[in-house]
């Protein structure tokens, strides 16, 4: 009886804690009723940037048509190459652009590399995903 007692009061903590942050985001003038979220579904969905998957769909979608190059010509013979066919040298190379980069540019090299159809090493892709990540949490606070 004590443990059923412990789980209605749990479910009555979170309860409350939701109708709190129902009840903060009504007073910011968020529009939080059935009918938006439905509306919202429809729209196509808005990148905050603060979510890694965010930045994965944000890097990764061809933003811009162009392709410009950030003094890695020498990448583009790696062009249709799998993520898991490059040998240690080739990661190392793709390693040193992404750390040569200024932090301003490492968004675009993304897009660029991906426009002109390299796939990145599996490695070098997690340091640029973590890279950006730190980025755009430092640029929040």
């Amino acid at each position: 009886m004590i443990v059923a007692l412990y789980i209605l009061l749990a479910l009555v903590a979170v309860g409350a804690v939701l109708y709190l942050f129902h009840r903060r985001d009504l007073r910011n003038g968020g529009d939080v009723t059935p009918e938006a979220d439905a509306g919202a579904q429809e729209e196509e969905p808005v990148c905050c940037g603060m979510h890694i998957t965010c930045e994965r769909d944000s890097l990764l979608a061809a933003v811009s048509e162009e392709i410009e190059y950030y003094d890695d010509e020498e990448l583009d013979r790696f062009k249709g190459t799998a993520p898991d066919e490059y040998s240690d040298e080739a990661i190392e190379e793709f390693r040193n652009v992404l750390l040569t980069l200024l932090p301003t540019d490492i968004a675009g090299w993304a897009r660029s590399i991906q426009l002109r159809g390299i796939e990145l090493p599996a490695s070098v892709r997690e340091e640029l995903l973590m890279i950006v990540s730190e980025a755009r949490a430092a640029s929040h606070k």
